[in-house]
């Protein structure tokens, strides 16, 4: 088991940035209240929720990227744990109940263009740079999440 916490929870009416919030209803479709303006490319149940790193973040910005927590879509930003080996099939726990599972790396899109210099979204593309990839999750459990709640790695 590897042990980190939840930083940042983030959310938005659709589209991005997503905007800090201090706890959250997840439910099969992802935290009440956050919606997407793409339907066919985000959400639902095989992506309910996007995760992204702090230390990534961070990393980005040492590069020169004008990143931030839920600058690129995602609604769960970590913390305390090593995000490049997080594979598709992982099992995640949110606080007291609420359990995640894996299913695929994010493809970056021109949604997020904002985050990168140049424009290049590409920077966190598993396929050019892996280890640097958002990832999303199916909602096994739901329940209420809240900011600095342990999140427990199992495989």
């Amino acid at each position: 088991m590897s042990a980190g916490r939840i930083y940042q929870i983030n959310v938005s009416s659709g589209g991005v940035p997503k905007w800090p919030i201090e706890e959250g209803l997840v439910t099969p479709l992802g935290i009440v209240g956050d919606d997407h303006r793409d339907r066919v490319n985000h959400g639902g149940p095989e992506r309910a929720l996007c995760f992204y790193s702090l230390e990534l973040i961070e990393a980005l910005r040492a590069e020169g990227h004008p990143v931030g927590p839920g600058t690129m879509g995602e609604n769960i930003t970590t913390v305390g744990i090593d995000l490049s080996t997080i594979v598709p099939g992982d099992r995640l726990q949110l606080g007291e109940s609420v359990l995640v599972e894996v299913t695929r790396y994010t493809t970056p899109c021109k949604n997020i263009i904002a985050s990168f210099k140049d424009g290049d979204f590409t920077r966190v593309s598993h396929k050019l740079h892996p280890g640097w990839s958002r990832f999303y999750v199916r909602v096994l459990r739901g329940g209420w999440i809240r900011r600095g709640d342990p999140i427990l790695l199992a495989r």
